[in-house]
């Protein structure tokens, strides 16, 4: 099937409403073609994940939920996270084919993984009032989140402050990773993409994510790789409802689907049992970090429940298989 079918099979289902049993056998349809599912079938759970990004994001947990259980065989061990009874809206013109955009470079290997951070983090500015609100309303319904809303977002972390800490401690290590690897403290410019200008909890939730995106990576257990990039997105998705994350898991299944079919059941696979991990693990986004940074990263995990990932597959697989090409 050529990618002109698949665009209209795409965009004939984003704005359909599945419901959870449709959802379920999705699900195990896609899990018993592994490796062979066809191109038809992947772009429907690339509906489905973009339908939830783009048009419903109070559904992401009902829908995760519900794909999760069904692809892993084991229903989530989490209070359920409540949908708001609304109908689904439109979404601009624009903001459909600037995301169709980015998943034809990608299929097209031209996007690294700085530039697909930043212009799928740009979509969240072409959506429309009507969305945001509705975000900010699913938002509320997540672990933890209503208890943060009134915060104001703390001043950047600065390496100094990081160099100063003892060895062992969260604090010498995400300053070693950020140097070690040529990092940014903040992943993104969240000036630049007028985070202040959100309405709370979005305002605090979307800056403090930046500030501390390689903190999550260090205490939940995720490499700095492209599949645990990937997957950490669909635990922070789990975790707040992060509307970036949501667009990511659309961009990523939307390039699978148009993608060899041999990377999609390792795609689904990571990101779901990261989604299962994510709501299975206690709310991370209210630890004051700024008050943390002389504990080890075994302590922060005791004071807070939190258990490391144990990823389906090697962190670095995608390197692996990139280099043998």
């Amino acid at each position: 099937m050529t990618a002109e079918p698949i665009k209209e099979i795409f965009w004939s289902q984003v704005s359909d409403r599945p419901d959870l049993t449709a959802v379920t056998r999705l699900a195990e349809d896609a899990k018993k073609g592994g490796f062979t599912a066809d191109a038809e079938l992947r772009i429907r759970v690339a509906a489905v994940m973009a339908h939830v990004g783009f048009l419903a994001p109070d559904r992401a947990g009902e829908v995760f939920d519900a794909f999760a259980a069904s692809w892993l065989e084991k229903p989530v061990a989490a209070t359920p996270i409540a949908a708001l009874d609304l109908s689904t809206g439109a979404v601009p013109d624009e903001f459909l084919d600037t995301y169709w955009s980015i998943v034809e470079d990608g299929v097209a290997g031209s996007l690294d993984a700085a530039s697909i951070t930043e212009r799928t983090a740009g979509l969240g500015g072409l959506q429309n009032e009507a969305f945001q609100d509705r975000l900010v309303r699913s938002s509320m319904q997540y672990p933890g989140v209503k208890e943060i809303a009134g915060r104001s977002t703390p001043p950047g972390v600065r390496l100094p402050t990081l160099a100063a800490c003892q060895i062992g401690s969260i604090g010498r290590q995400y300053h070693d990773l950020i140097v070690d690897n040529g990092f940014d403290l903040e992943v993104l410019d969240g000036h630049a993409l007028g985070l202040s200008k959100l309405p709370p909890p979005l305002d605090y939730l979307n800056a403090r994510n930046l500030q501390t995106h390689d903190l999550w990576h260090l205490v939940a257990g995720y490499e700095t790789t492209i599949l645990h990039e990937f997957a950490i997105a669909a635990f922070q998705l789990a975790q707040f409802g992060h509307s970036y994350s949501g667009n990511l898991m659309a961009v990523m299944t939307g390039v699978a689907a148009l993608s060899p079919a041999i990377g999609f059941p390792i795609l689904m696979d990571a990101v779901l049992t990261a989604w299962v991990h994510g709501r299975e693990t206690s709310p991370m986004i209210g630890i004051r970090w700024e008050d943390s940074w002389n504990l080890s990263v075994r302590e922060i995990r005791e004071n807070y429940a939190i258990l490391p990932y144990v990823s389906p597959h090697p962190a670095n697989l995608i390197e692996l298989a990139a280099a043998e090409a």
